[in-house]
């Protein structure tokens, strides 16, 4: 076991990342990433872009640092949201749709924490509901993200996940943290 002492647990979720495409970045390529970025005991979860990891540097030196390494890899800026455990178990705390299947929960991560009337004058299409809390935007789509015509700002800078991914990389940073 690395020694970790002063190192905290992250949790890195990259923007564009997928099977395919132009985002297509193995988890494999990501972990290596990781830790020629200096990141320790890196896991990644689904094939999504997302990382847990330890560091001893600040969350904004994450960031950038996670991001200088994504830019060269890739040949081009690529965006990152971080995050700690603690964190996530409070946007599962406040979320606004508990009663939703998790599935159809979707959380946008953004940098900076949004004003509250930021969706103000949001066109909703259908069933969808949407709330801002602190940085992250909810939205329940009960017929489904696949069916569904919202447009929501600031989707071009953030980054989503279902519930269900939230839960399970709180877990992972949960566990990396007892370790």
């Amino acid at each position: 076991m690395p020694y970790t002492a002063g190192m905290k647990v992250f949790v890195a979720l990259l923007r564009a990342i997928n099977v395919g495409g132009t985002g297509k970045l193995p988890m494999s390529d990501l972990r290596q990433l990781c830790e020629e970025a200096g990141f320790k005991d890196c896991r990644t979860y689904i094939q999504s872009g997302n990382a847990v990891f330890r560091s001893a540097l600040s969350e904004p030196n994450v960031k950038a640092k996670l991001e200088k390494s994504l830019a060269t890899l890739f040949g081009k800026s690529s965006g990152a949201l971080v995050r700690t455990r603690a964190e996530l178990q409070a946007i599962i705390k406040v979320n606004p749709f508990k009663s939703a299947e998790a599935n159809r929960v979707l959380v946008l991560f953004m940098d900076e924490p949004l004003p509250r009337d930021a969706l103000k004058g949001l066109q909703i299409p259908g069933r969808e509901k949407v709330r801002v809390e602190g940085r992250e935007i909810f939205i329940h789509f009960p017929d489904g993200m696949g069916r569904s015509k919202l447009k929501v700002p600031f989707a071009q800078t953030g980054t989503g996940r279902n519930m269900n991914t939230v839960v399970k990389l709180a877990a992972l940073a949960a566990e990396l943290e007892q370790n």
